[in-house]
């Protein structure tokens, strides 16, 4: 056989390789439980995949948000303890630390108590394999706290009852050591309108709608965000200043603060940290979380 052919028949064994490799689908990678405190679930390759750095803040820092933060992490202890805890939906107002909260009161758990939590991030769209992330983690010495950040379901979106039978956990029951946390702008996770058009058109409409809103009744805590007052607004804005030590006196970041909020159309934890970013680098410092 002589070069070229020799050649071609080497070219032709690698393309039915890839071939088959494309028909055989995803090759799926183990995961290591022990990497990282913090996982994002990759679906197509069954793996879990370790967050070194996570993007959170000090818990200290959320304000206004008193009672539901400490329900929360009071929660997250039990769990974390191995005692009954409840699923929790994070409901309301948009920037108001929702998914913040979350990911502090893991970190400051971990932290102050030393427990083997892990907090593992399941993206929206991928809701439906939920319960192969399920199959992958029930059997683990560790516990783990599912996040799943603005969830919410529009018309003709079936994902929700995947969701429902994973925190129903079917026959088998939810694995013990798994605790899922959702946030969402909506209460019943659904639009209003498409509860009512359930309401309009179905045979039975009273059956329906509860079909639909029976969603969020699987998650035990219902902790409501509301927009904050000027008061707690402020108070967001001096626990950074003192925090990250921004220059200015109180009542010159309270003008300018209050000015951005104007400028931005409502006062908000997130508008409060973008104001903060802003003065931080107009000051040249930095903000190490």
């Amino acid at each position: 056989m002589n070069t070229e052919t020799t050649d071609r028949f080497l070219a032709e064994v690698t393309r039915l390789a890839d071939a088959l490799e494309r028909i055989a689908g995803p090759q799926y990678r183990e995961s290591d439980l022990d990497a990282a405190d913090c996982f994002v679930w990759k679906p197509e390759q069954r793996y879990l995949a370790p967050v070194a750095s996570p993007s959170r803040v000090d818990l200290s820092l959320i304000r206004g948000v008193d009672h539901v933060r400490n329900i929360l992490f009071e929660n997250t202890l039990r769990f974390a303890e191995g005692f009954p805890a409840n699923n929790a939906l994070l409901w309301g107002a948009r920037g108001m630390g929702k998914s913040s909260l979350v990911k502090s009161v893991h970190a400051a758990i971990i932290a102050e108590h030393k427990l083997p939590l892990k907090l593992v991030e399941l993206y929206r769209e991928d809701i439906g394999t939920l319960g192969d992330l399920l199959e992958i983690i029930k059997a683990s010495s560790h516990r783990f706290l599912l996040f799943s950040d603005d969830l919410s379901f529009d018309h003709d979106d079936a994902a929700y009852k995947s969701l429902k039978a994973a925190l129903d956990g079917g026959v088998e029951g939810r694995p013990e050591n798994v605790l899922l946390y959702a946030t969402s702008n909506r209460r019943h996770l659904m639009p209003r309108d498409m509860i009512e058009n359930e309401r309009s058109t179905a045979i039975n409409p009273s059956e329906a709608v509860e079909e639909k809103v029976s969603l969020s009744d699987r998650f035990g805590l219902w902790l409501g965000f509301h927009k904050c007052s000027q008061d707690d607004y402020l108070a967001m804005i001096d626990g950074y200043a003192a925090h990250f030590g921004l220059e200015g006196t109180p009542e010159t970041l309270h003008a300018e603060a209050l000015t951005w909020a104007t400028t931005r159309g409502g006062r908000s934890g997130r508008v409060a940290w973008q104001f903060v970013q802003d003065i931080a680098g107009r000051q040249r410092k930095r903000l190490d979380l």
